[in-house]
């Protein structure tokens, strides 16, 4: 199943630095992937557990297969070419009743990417409701420059640094709601962040953070990255495994390797750290 953008879709994500409900899977398959995450999370709470949700598809095959996924990739396809490296994903899990938030934000901040036109796919493996804390993206603040974030280290706070944008005009905040299934699309300047969940449920998302093209540079030195599609003529980014079976714990320390680069990427400048 293609899925191309639409005319109207890419006007859109050009104009609000956001597109959404797009469907990239079937509600079974999604339901089927949920199963494989959380039967992982079970087996191996110790590589897969709260703090240790960054580049887990190095390891899990079910992750893996949304990184490669056709149809997510056909829709980033449209935005931003042929040639398509992925740095990063990060799991947004939300416990059922639990107070865990994202603060607004815009991605771009803290990647070291530059240009910093790339864009985050975030996938839904379980409804994303104003319920449960869906994301909520201010429509066509990528337009705008980096903005001063304040770190606070919230302890409810998902981000890395609790990094946040003041006086955002909650008004202005457009709930991006998803079935099991659906993606969005958002630049890396677009400001976004979400509620907690006051659902009884869990709310499992995948953040594909960031897709670029091939002649990105990372401005803090070495990072990683997976040619997804095309070609790399640049070769910024030093590559990957991929996982050979379903839990692969032969690419745990590689994984590590990653996060500890990626930590001191997303830290830069920080006064402290926390252990994600």
């Amino acid at each position: 199943m293609a899925t191309t953008l639409t005319g109207e879709e890419i006007s859109r994500y050009q104009k609000d630095g956001v597109v959404a409900q797009i469907t990239v899977m079937s509600v079974s398959d999604a339901n089927e992937l949920r199963r494989r995450l959380e039967s992982a999370e079970s087996s191996f709470p110790q590589i897969i557990g709260p703090e240790l949700r960054n580049n887990a598809h190095y390891i899990l095959a079910c992750l893996d297969e949304i990184v490669h996924r056709e149809e997510i990739l056909d829709a980033v396809e449209c935005l931003i070419g042929s040639d398509i490296v992925l740095t990063n994903t990060v799991l947004f899990i939300k416990e059922p009743n639990s107070l865990h938030h994202v603060t607004y934000h815009q991605d771009a901040t803290y990647m070291g990417l530059e240009p910093q036109d790339s864009l985050t796919a975030w996938i839904a493996l379980t409804e994303s409701t104003r319920e449960n804390g869906c994301v909520r993206m201010i429509q066509g603040s990528h337009l705008l420059d980096i903005q001063e974030h304040i770190d606070t280290f919230g302890e409810d706070n998902i981000l890395t640094r609790g990094q946040q944008i003041e006086n955002i005009d909650e008004e202005r905040a457009l709930d991006i709601e998803l079935e099991p299934g659906q993606m969005s699309l958002h630049h890396a300047r677009t400001i976004h962040g979400s509620r907690p969940n006051k659902s009884g449920a869990r709310r499992i998302g995948i953040a594909l953070q960031s897709f670029t093209h091939p002649s990105t540079r990372q401005v803090h030195g070495e990072d990683y990255g997976l040619l997804v599609r095309g070609c790399d003529d640049y070769g910024n980014f030093s590559k990957g495994p991929r996982p050979k079976v379903e839990v692969d714990l032969s690419n745990v320390e590689f994984r590590d390797r990653v996060n500890a680069r990626l930590s001191e990427i997303l830290y830069a400048g920080a006064e402290k750290q926390r252990g994600y």
